[in-house]
């Protein structure tokens, strides 16, 4: 577990042990990958973001620069947790990906209409998802101005 001040930049919220270590390299060969935190479901999430759970005491005013949410996890799905961030005004600014697997037209809709900033449909060829997530990592960590810089 990381330290309870520690700058996180960027939060993977992803269930796929397969899936996290093919992002987690793509964002390091980029050099993106110092200040990441990989979470294992929705739940974990949550408790991240609002300091509760295994997170409890930690700095809540330190928030990610971008979130990269798988859409089916267990305990809560990335829908719900994209749901209850982008309807509080705390965390309703922090920009969040969708990375999934799913290409269904009704899960790219509804995650737009709650507030998703990008939805990623994870390539299914390892060289594509490599740049897929490069490309993402660069632009959401050098390219993009937030409304305001993290604490």
């Amino acid at each position: 577990m990381m330290n309870n001040d520690e700058v996180v930049e960027i939060m993977l919220v992803e269930d796929n042990p397969d899936d996290a270590a093919l992002t987690m390299r793509a964002l390091k060969k980029q050099n993106i990958a110092n200040k990441l935190i990989h979470l294992h479901d929705g739940a974990e999430a949550l408790d991240f973001i609002y300091g509760t759970g295994n997170y409890a005491g930690r700095n809540i005013q330190i928030t990610p620069k971008v979130i990269l949410l798988d859409l089916k996890m267990p305990k809560v799905n990335g829908m719900e947790v994209l749901e209850k961030l982008k309807t509080d005004e705390t965390t309703k600014a922090i920009p969040i990906v969708m990375l999934t697997s799913s290409a269904e037209d009704p899960d790219i809709e509804k995650c737009y209409k709650l507030g998703a900033n990008s939805y990623i449909v994870k390539p299914v060829e390892f060289e594509e998802f490599t740049k897929a997530v490069a490309g993402l990592g660069m632009y959401w960590m050098l390219l993009n101005r937030p409304p305001y810089e993290a604490v």
